[in-house]
């Protein structure tokens, strides 16, 4: 039944109140002192109206749903009406108060055990919307794409509302109750227990954690951390004195050799991106240009192997036996090696660069054997690598495989009888999870501190709800002498405790988390600086560093290095750039992340090499809706067999096969999210390589993937390149050259207005804008993807449409292989077709990628083409051009006639098949209260019918200019950002005006290298690319 405004305000209004009056202006009188105390509610009606079904029914006045409507979940809405926690917060931009409309930004941390980094939240009316980088953080203040997808976790309803005991809700009093008399009861009999932890590096938490365990003495704390960094961090130890890993700066290198280190990835925990980058962008000021020459030797296809200059697939033991022989040749030492003729050739090139570079040479390795982790660490010592830095570890991987696995033994073995587990999942995260989980059943006590009912809670006796990091208090020391501060954003949504509280509290001291940091901060590490400033920064670095050791590098037995071998066919465990350990595998942003390379989302897989996969009779085909199908098989670890989908990877190492962490069936997740396979299950030992046995099995597997057409096929004015050599010696004509057209019999530039079909307007007025992408620097990480979505409400569609080619990504990072070895072969091999017969066998041919080919990664969005043939065909004039080069969308014009996407010839055009909010189809974070908290208010949420796209973040071009204005200040270069310039770690991305001669895209526009995407059409884009320069011996 439809309601008139009328007929609302009589079934709402049955309570008002009316003034009288004007004896109730009187301040002393009673019923205002009420109407003031009542002023402003401190929380929602039980009987507020908050469901359709009972509208007739409720009470609740007009005026307090206008007041309550925009904010529909409870909690949420409380927590952030009340802003920050305590009012000392400050924020980095310092409000009188919390304005609508007005974003506030909060410097925190995240530190979850896996992913750490400085960071900025911006918070709206109280909520966190968005995660963006810390530029001014000097250690890891940069946000990968899982840390901008996190602030999205924290909307997610699967999280604990409260502690539990034996399965059912208890009160935290009878929490502390209960638990505290059995640790004093375990005391009193020495009964061992097991304090089971990730990597914290947080010197306040250890301080906690020490005088707990004094209190305690039967109890013993454990690092585990779900992915191990062991072998790496016992050789630091053991050279060094001090557990952590060495850290590199590669912007200050020009040879780079990596052996199986995705540094580009997680490699060591991530981060070293922004460094590698800079030294990739080849600078030519009146010179010879230089840039960094980087070779990578691995089995799976990585992100960092993607971005090499020569990449060299091998396995596990030839890994080792190419280690070996370096190190025999750069110190002399005699060599038996066993390599191949290829092997032996990439090495001699790889150690004839680490020669000529010196001190400017870097090796770096994540071979999983503690002898191959002391040769690199005294390489880098003997060349004195500038880029090596023993003398600061990073700190952000404390892991100690060993003693957990011996705990996880005395647990099944009942020698321990309690265990805490504090942010792991162990059950999930071992190979014998399900053993573990009986034994934990069996303990006398076993306590979960847990943010979710995962697998390991689920086996305790006790759980404690834990919050978001995002409510969170918390400090880290993330490398040596750099510190970092988190705090809460919003109040915590649920009835949730911090772990260091409640260890606090059961110690018998009243004193909160925040308190204890404050005084050690003060105390111990911040000297002269206020505590307010370190936390208005959310970072704090002293000059000094370890006092480590002098290392000894002698007696290093390499012999097992040099004959090192590999099994028939080896399983190498990796960690997927969107999911990474798999804490965030009910994020909806992260499983419909396509993944870099290859391009599938919603699934982890067996990635096999094209030779193998061919003996096995493994396929991946295309279906006739354009969706892409693989083979199944089964894999054999030990007596674990699981059958898994099979992708086969260009570029994997012959007699190996990969799969990713973090994904498969598991609690804690809602139904749609629980995809793939649990690789953990097959991590015996903590060891990523692993002996495995591969057969073909029945059936066909359905992925979503994004992009089926592969290779280039020569089409070399899409992603152009060249090689240094031709950068340094030839002119821009020869390797940038402008495509011409033809006017009456002459030649013209395509950019020339003598060949123009439009009409040209005076753009030199007010602002125009645009955004450069250097190809040298972007690394395909999807960062930008992720901001994308978080900044401008893009939905979530599912597997299932994604697979029809739904998705609803606006910005896209396309990833092409080279079907010949080099892109340049792909050329050549175009150029030299003769015939209608020769191009139909050839360019079939080269629709396959090389086994080992060069791989480009190109962003794409919507070019925002000044002369744009989306605008001219729509004919309801919903896209239409702006003064300030941006093309827009009036989605309330929309007709959704999709002739804009049939003329666009970039195919950035989203269709909004469904309505993807509110609707139990896509039942993401769209459809609940809570998930919803996230939207940003700036951006309309589209509905079904429309057409959307990349709208060059205009809500935030035009915030600035008003901003500015407001000040009566001049914008500065740089002050203008998009979501995605704003989350580009490498400095990719750079956006600006234009207009202005004195910014940095202005220059950008004018570089040599600059060129736009398939400028032969004449559309006149606003977004620019620049050519990659590859350091490589090809002229």
């Amino acid at each position: 039944m439809s309601l008139l405004k009328g007929d609302q305000e009589r079934l709402m209004a049955s309570n008002k109140t009316y003034w009288k009056n004007i004896e109730q202006l009187n301040p002393e009188n009673e019923e205002v002192k009420k109407l003031e105390e009542n002023e402003f509610v401190s929380k929602l009606p039980e009987d507020f109206l908050s469901d359709e079904k009972t509208l007739e029914e409720s009470t609740t006045s007009r005026r307090d749903f206008l007041k309550y409507v925009g904010f529909s979940t409870a909690a949420a809405t409380l927590a952030a009406c009340e802003g920050p926690v305590i009012k000392s917060v400050p924020y980095v931009v310092q409000p009188e108060q919390i304005r609508p409309g007005i974003a506030n930004y909060y410097a925190t941390t995240i530190a979850d055990g896996f992913d750490f980094g400085s960071i900025l939240i911006k918070t709206r009316e109280g909520r966190p919307i968005k995660v963006e980088s810390n530029p001014d953080a000097p250690t890891l203040g940069v946000a990968n794409a899982r840390v901008h997808a996190s602030v999205l976790s924290l909307y997610d309803t699967m999280r604990l509302q409260g502690p539990e005991a034996n399965g059912e809700e208890i009160s935290w009093d009878n929490f502390y109750l209960q638990t505290g008399a059995m640790l004093k009861a375990f005391a009193a009999t020495n009964k061992e227990v097991i304090l089971l932890t990730p990597t914290l590096a947080s010197p306040t938490s250890h301080k906690i954690i020490n005088d707990f365990v004094k209190a305690y003495p039967n109890i013993k704390h454990v690092i585990y951390d779900a992915i191990s960094s062991e072998e790496a961090l016992n050789a630091y130890e053991n050279h060094y004195g001090s557990r952590g890993l060495a850290d590199y700066d590669f912007s200050k290198a020009k040879a780079l050799v990596a052996i199986d280190a995705d540094f580009l990835g997680d490699w060591q925990g991530g981060g070293y991106a922004k460094g590698y980058a800079t030294a990739k962008v080849p600078h030519k000021d009146h010179g010879k240009a230089e840039m960094l020459w980087h070779a990578q030797f691995e089995s799976n296809m990585s992100l960092s192997g993607a971005n090499a200059d020569h990449r060299v697939p091998c396995t596990p033991g030839e890994q080792k036996n190419i280690l070996a022989y370096i190190y025999d040749s750069l110190t002399g030492s005699s060599s038996n090696s066993t390599l191949s003729a290829p092997l032996k050739e990439a090495a001699h090139k790889a150690i004839k660069k680490l020669k000529a570079a010196g001190s400017d040479g870097v090796i770096v390795t994540g071979i999983e054997d503690e002898t191959a982790q002391s040769i690199v660490l005294a390489i880098n010592t003997l060349i004195k690598s500038n880029a090596f830095q023993p003398e600061s570890p990073k700190l952000i991987r404390q892991g100690n495989s060993a003693a957990a696995h011996k705990a996880f033994a005395d647990i099944q073995s009942g020698a321990v009888k309690g265990l805490i587990t504090v942010g792991v999942n162990p059950v999930f995260t071992t190979a014998n999870g399900s053993a573990l989980a009986e034994s934990i059943k069996n303990l006398e006590f076993s306590l979960s501190f847990a943010s979710k009912k995962d697998e390991t809670a689920a086996a305790s006796k006790f759980i404690a709800a834990t919050p978001h990091y995002l409510e969170s208090w918390g400090d880290y020391e993330m490398k040596a002498g750099h510190f970092a501060l988190a705090q809460p954003t919003i109040r915590p949504l649920f009835d949730t405790q911090q772990f260091q509280d409640v260890l606090l509290k059961l110690r018998g001291q009243n004193t909160k988390y925040y308190e204890v940091i404050k005084a050690h901060w003060n105390e111990t590490v911040l000297g002269s600086t206020s505590w307010s400033k370190a936390l208005h920064d959310g970072c704090f670095s002293t000059t000094t560093s370890t006092q480590n050791k002098a290392a000894d590098f002698s007696g290093l037995n390499v012999a097992s290095l040099r004959t090192a071998t590999s099994p028939e066919m080896s399983l190498v465990l990796y960690t997927k750039t969107g999911m990474g350990d798999g804490q965030q595998a009910n994020n909806p942003w992260l499983q419909e992340f396509p993944d870099p390379i290859t391009r599938v989302s919603w699934d982890n897989y067996l990635t096999i090499s094209m030779a193998d996969a061919k003996g096995l009779g493994l396929v991946n085909s295309n279906t006739a809706n354009g969706a892409l199908n693989g083979s199944y098989a089964t894999i054999t670890v030990g007596e674990k067999t699981i059958k898994l989908p099979v992708i086969v990877q260009p570029g994997q190492a012959k007699g190996t096969v990969g799969l990713s962490f973090g994904y498969g069936e598991r609690m804690g997740l809602k139904p749609e999210m629980q995809t793939g396979v649990n690789a953990y299950a097959l991590y015996e030992g903590s060891q990523k390589v692993q002996a495995v046995q591969i057969k073909a099995a029945d059936g066909v597997h359905e992925f979503a993937c994004v992009q089926l057409h592969n290779t280039l096929m020569g089409r070399g004015d899409i992603v152009k390149e060249t090689t240094l050599e031709v950068f340094n010696t030839k002119d821009k004509k020869y390797w940038n050259k402008i495509p011409q057209v033809s006017k009456n019999h002459i030649e013209f530039d395509v950019t020339s207005p003598e060949v123009d079909l439009w009409q040209e307007f005076d753009r030199s007025i007010g602002h125009h804008f645009n955004l450069s992408i250097d190809l040298n620097s972007c690394t395909g990480c999807g960062a930008c993807v992720i901001a994308c979505h978080a900044e401008n409400n893009v939905p979530v569609v599912g597997k299932n449409e994604v697979r029809k080619s739904r998705d609803m990504h606006w910005l896209r990072i396309d990833r092409y292989y080279s079907s010949a070895t080099t892109f340049e072969g792909d050329n050549e091999t175009k150029d030299a077709i003769s015939g209608i017969g020769d191009s139909l066998s050839t360019f079939g041919e080269m629709e396959q990628a090389s086994a080992n080919p060069q791989i480009a990664f190109q962003p794409v969005m919507c070019q925002h083409c000044n002369h744009a043939p989306c605008e001219t065909v729509c004919p309801v004039a919903a896209s239409s051009h702006g003064r300030q080069g941006q093309n827009h969308m009036a989605y309330n014009r929309c007709v959704g006639t999709r002739y804009c996407a049939n003329n666009c010839p970039y195919k950035v055009r989203r269709f909004n098949w469904f309505l993807y909010n509110k609707n139990d189809e896509f039942d993401y974070h769209m459809n609940n209260d809570l998930g919803r908290m996230v939207l940003n208010p700036d951006v309309v949420v589209r509905s079904r019918g429309v057409m959307e796209k990349c709208s060059m973040c205009i809500q935030m071009t035009q915030k600035t200019i008003l901003d500015a204005k407001l000040k009566g200040e001049e914008i500065k270069d740089g002050t203008f950002q998009t979501a995605c310039s704003n989350a580009c770690t490498t400095g990719a991305m750079v956006f600006g005006d234009i207009n202005d001669k004195e910014s940095k895209v202005a220059a950008l526009h004018e570089d040599d290298r600059m060129y736009h995407l398939l400028e032969h059409v004449g559309t006149k884009p606003n977004v620019m690319y620049h050519v990659k320069v590859r350091n490589t011996d090809e002229v």
